[in-house]
């Protein structure tokens, strides 16, 4: 014996669909942000090494961490600290406004504040 829907229960697949599929939709584009903002976090993280790095052999760490990564060098703060004879430790911190740009997303939450800090000993 065959069972056959009842009448009227016909759009009940459509209709839960139709309040689902905003949320889910939602949730990947939220995911997608939060993936974006966890790449610029490498990024800066790496821009601080590289700026480091630079410090300790006596250049400018701030066009070595700009030239470093793709970030932009507007949105960006590059301080540095410490000393500056062999043998002291230098500190290069940046701070990054990273971008929430993703549609709807974006428009629901402010641009993230993303630092890094990296420290290397001066070399003679």
């Amino acid at each position: 014996m065959v069972r056959r829907p009842r009448r009227g229960d016909g759009g009940q697949a459509t209709v839960e669909l139709a309040i689902a599929l905003p949320i889910v939709l939602m949730v990947l584009l939220v995911i997608v942000q939060a993936g974006l903002v966890i790449r610029t976090q490498l990024l800066v993280t790496h821009a601080a090494r590289e700026g480091a790095r630079v410090a300790a052999v006596g250049e400018d760490p701030m066009a070595a961490a700009v030239a470093s990564s793709d970030l932009d060098p507007s949105r960006m703060r590059i301080d540095r600290s410490g000393g500056s004879a062999p043998g002291e430790m230098v500190t290069v911190t940046i701070t990054y406004q990273a971008p929430t740009n993703v549609p709807l997303v974006g428009q629901l939450v402010d641009d993230v504040s993303l630092t890094a800090e990296a420290t290397m000993r001066i070399e003679g």
